[in-house]
């Protein structure tokens, strides 16, 4: 995989509000064509962080974890958010053999949860999310792989 176009940001999350709020931050940079790999442990946020991003996308329905479907479509008004989640792949050729791959295109933005799982199968990651457990709260940090991405991480530090 390439390495971090830029340093990225992080920042800490002391609560699920927090978190919740964090992503409709992100909602404001997000593009469609972009890419968000989303890493962590069980629990450390992603579908939270993902519920937040889809409030601030203006999405007012319920936000599930796709563990056990593999993927949720969200349609909004401006695009198509795929937010898909790679536990239960137990060989990265899962991914290949579903058909996601047409999914990755200019119109949407697709996040994806382990996406480590789908191994280098997956287009390179305009942003790299990574969750971890820190004290009470969480940490999260956030890279650019592309020059897309260094462009919404770019507007997330302004």
């Amino acid at each position: 995989m390439n390495a971090a176009i830029v340093d990225g940001h992080s920042a800490f999350l002391p609560d699920e509000e927090a978190t919740l709020a964090y992503g409709n931050r992100l909602a404001q940079l997000l593009e469609p064509g972009l890419f968000v790999a989303l890493s962590g442990n069980l629990g450390s946020g992603k579908t939270t962080l993902t519920r937040g991003i889809l409030r601030g996308l203006g999405y007012p329905g319920k936000v599930k974890s796709p563990t056990y479907t593999l993927v949720e479509l969200y349609n909004l008004s401006k695009l198509d958010l795929y937010h898909f989640d790679f536990y239960r792949f137990n060989d990265p050729r899962e991914w290949q053999d579903a058909g996601f791959r047409d999914y990755f295109d200019p119109r949407n933005i697709c996040l994806v949860e382990w996406p480590e799982r789908a191994r280098d199968l997956l287009p390179v990651p305009d942003l790299k999310i990574a969750l971890s457990m820190e004290g009470d709260g969480r940490r999260i940090r956030i890279a650019a792989e592309t020059e897309h991405g260094k462009r919404c991480l770019d507007r997330l530090q302004d």
